[in-house]
């Protein structure tokens, strides 16, 4: 089976620009407020915090005030953060990896 790649050039619009680095600074957020729940968990109490607490945790989030952009954006990316982070556990886990970083903003593409 040969397997083939395609590579595209994007250029959004400035309203598709805005509300994609939107979308990617709140999924660096969850992302980084997930990793801090779960490391916190098991330091303080010794108990793992699975992809289902961190999603309950997520819709918490997105009540809080101080938080409440969270909620312009899509669902979909910030709970594939939260696969991501969970994918991440489970290599560390099984020694693959090493214990998953915090996600920093890049400057530039």
């Amino acid at each position: 089976m040969v397997e083939k790649a395609y590579k595209f050039r994007f250029y959004p619009t400035p309203e598709q620009e805005n509300l994609l680095l939107r979308t990617l600074g709140c999924v660096r957020l969850i992302y980084n407020k997930a990793l801090a729940a779960r490391t916190q968990a098991w330091y303080k109490n010794k108990e793992r915090v699975g992809y289902k607490q961190t999603s309950a945790m997520l819709t918490h989030w997105k009540k809080q005030d101080d938080l409440d952009f969270l909620t312009e954006v899509s669902s979909v990316p910030l709970q594939q953060g939260l696969r991501h982070l969970q994918t991440a556990f489970t290599n560390f886990f099984s020694g693959r990896t090493k214990y998953p970083n915090f996600k920093k903003k890049r400057a530039g593409w």
